[in-house]
């Protein structure tokens, strides 16, 4: 088959002699039309389908996660209940050692006894104001005492084995003028809220 384009040249492309056009020239038309169709529905009609699609894929990626996160916790809530009764018996057994509103006195009491068995002498031992926290309320006692070095570890770690939850805090030793050591600290407890 041999293409003669000089006919083209002749051709009038007037859409009102469309059915005169010579093959090739309906062909070229007929290819354009065709094209200019498949873009016009892509854009129309598949482009939204399209955007749908990759969202619902998306969403289906994100309803699959969610889906294997809680298949994972509904897997593990009985180790997850176990774990959580263990949780409440040591929370219960911590707060057995703060001491309860009418045991501070008692606390009190026990410092200074521990400070007078170590061999300290004491200068002040009083409760400070009261510390509102979310879940507990802290007490602090300020303490001057003096004596050696070997008093004042004797003395922290007598406070140490208490029973009851203390917390040893802003050590200062300075010599005194009797020659002794200066040890001031401030010693904190905690009483949860709920009792």
């Amino acid at each position: 088959m041999k293409l003669d384009l000089s006919e083209l040249q002749s051709v009038d492309l007037d859409l009102k002699y469309s059915g005169s056009w010579p093959p090739l020239v309906k062909g070229i038309a007929y290819l354009v039309v065709f094209v200019m169709t498949l873009v016009l529905a892509y854009f129309v009609v598949l482009s939204g389908q399209l955007d749908s699609l990759s969202n619902g894929a998306e969403q289906d990626e994100k309803l699959r996660y969610d889906y294997e996160s809680k298949y994972r916790l509904a897997y593990n809530l009985e180790a997850y209940q176990e774990q959580m009764l263990e949780l409440e018996v040591q929370l219960a057994e911590m707060l057995k050692k703060l001491p309860a509103t009418h045991e501070t006195p008692g606390m009190l009491d026990d410092i200074t006894f521990i400070a007078t068995s170590s061999g300290l002498r004491i200068s002040t031992i009083k409760w400070g104001n009261e510390v509102e926290q979310e879940f507990y309320t802290e007490l602090p006692l300020f303490i001057d005492v003096s004596g050696d070095y070997h008093q004042f570890g004797k003395f922290v770690s007598d406070v140490a084995k208490l029973p009851r939850i203390v917390s040893l805090h802003e050590f200062s030793i300075k010599k005194a003028a009797s020659g002794q050591l200066a040890f001031h600290i401030v010693a904190k407890t905690y009483r949860y809220k709920g009792k």
